[in-house]
């Protein structure tokens, strides 16, 4: 069968359904979110900043969790002492498509499909997969020089649905199925030159990248698991079921702040539809007062300079989880530390939607945002203090 006219056929069929991204959704509901003159009101001392690669765009794709791990790894090459290279962020998004598939007919349907991810997916990618240097392969074609997925996954999601509903897999869907990613992305070479040398994927990352995907721990904190045991938190982008370590409210900070001490930065996923976080002026923060309860004065100003801050309990942080208050929104990189001119610390945090905010790229997050929005982290296990490790039985 000729799958490429198959699948232009079957884009014509679903054009009508074709969707805004909910990336694009998530970042336009952010943008009153900000002020003229917000940052003319901080002053940032730098306390810790590691090395990392050049600030990304990925576009209007899901990708985020793609960008940000990869973003991640490239640090970890820096840390190690190796020169980074740009990993393909699609490359990681392209596999993990494939086995989240997998798992969803498998499950006959029961399973949130989307672009979504976790940090885990690029690690469980990596080990089986491999790696391509994001030059090799850019997942853009047609002349396209930004991601938009919009079509690609309005495609894949209704050609899944229909090999679900058969009742009766076909021995062929799998490759189907990867011939339509392999028409809107590129097909994945099997070999590759690489300054001056011949790699596949799995020779890439183990000769050029380097990093041992078991090395790394993700972290995640609720109350209604035992702590410092392994459990299956249960958010819909978690597809494949993956354990976290459940560890206290305050670890999350504690834990932050004792990697990028020791060098280590940290993989970090969120809730961002919040109204104390602003993309365009870079900071997130908690309100002390509701946003509804302020004044016009006060909801302007809230952007500009250094404001009090709401004091976040366990039980708040669980509560705002359950009622679906806090969701698994967006994934970054924390990078560094710095405080305002008041001696508030702050982490740095690099984004993946471009240049285009006050600090070109990255963001400044307050501790107490972090330890309540925060949803799960990825970190080397070294650079946990050991006190947790001993609780955590590693």
């Amino acid at each position: 069968m000729n799958w490429n006219k198959t699948l232009v056929l079957a884009a014509s069929l679903f054009v009508a359904s074709f969707h805004v991204q909910a990336q694009d959704n998530l970042i336009n509901a952010l943008k009153a979110n900000q002020n003229d003159n917000s940052k003319s009101g901080f002053t940032f001392t730098e306390v810790i900043n590691l090395a990392n690669t050049s600030i990304k765009d990925q576009g209007s794709s899901g990708t985020c969790w793609s960008y940000s791990g990869n973003s991640f790894l490239e640090s970890e090459m820096i840390r190690m002492g190796k020169k980074p290279v740009e990993i393909s962020q699609i490359f990681s998004a392209r596999n993990t498509y494939l086995e989240k598939a997998k798992t969803y007919v498998r499950l006959h349907g029961g399973l949130s499909l989307g672009e979504g991810g976790q940090f885990h997916d690029v690690l469980n990618a990596y080990r089986k997969y491999g790696a391509l240097p994001q030059e090799v392969y850019t997942g853009l074609h047609y002349g396209a020089n930004r991601n938009n997925f919009g079509e690609m996954t309005n495609m894949l999601d209704a050609m899944i649905g229909t090999f679900v509903k058969a009742k009766k897999l076909t021995p062929n869907w799998e490759k189907a199925y990867a011939a339509a990613m392999d028409s809107y992305l590129g097909e994945v070479p099997k070999e590759f030159d690489y300054q001056g040398k011949t790699y596949t994927a799995k020779t890439f990352a183990d000769q050029v990248i380097g990093i041992n995907p078991d090395d790394y721990i993700g972290l995640a904190s609720v109350t209604d698991q035992p702590f410092y045991k392994k459990f299956v938190l249960l958010i819909p982008d978690n597809w494949s079921f993956d354990s976290f370590y459940n560890v206290q409210m305050n670890d999350l900070t504690s834990v932050i702040d004792n990697a990028l001490a020791k060098g280590y930065t940290v993989a970090w996923a969120t809730d961002v539809s919040e109204k104390g976080f602003s993309w365009k002026n870079g900071i997130a923060y908690v309100p002390e007062k509701p946003v509804e309860e302020m004044t016009e004065t006060e909801r302007q100003s809230m952007f500009v300079g250094p404001k009090p801050e709401a004091k976040i309990t366990s039980d708040q942080r669980q509560q705002a989880f359950d009622d679906y208050s806090t969701t698994d929104d967006h994934g970054m990189h924390i990078v560094g530390l710095v405080k305002d001119q008041n001696g508030k610390e702050y982490y740095i945090v690099k984004n993946s939607w471009g240049t285009s905010n006050d600090y070109k790229g990255y963001l400044y997050a307050s501790k107490e945002f972090v330890r309540y929005k925060t949803t799960s982290l990825l970190i080397h296990k070294d650079g946990i203090q050991k006190d947790l490790r001993s609780k955590m039985g590693f």
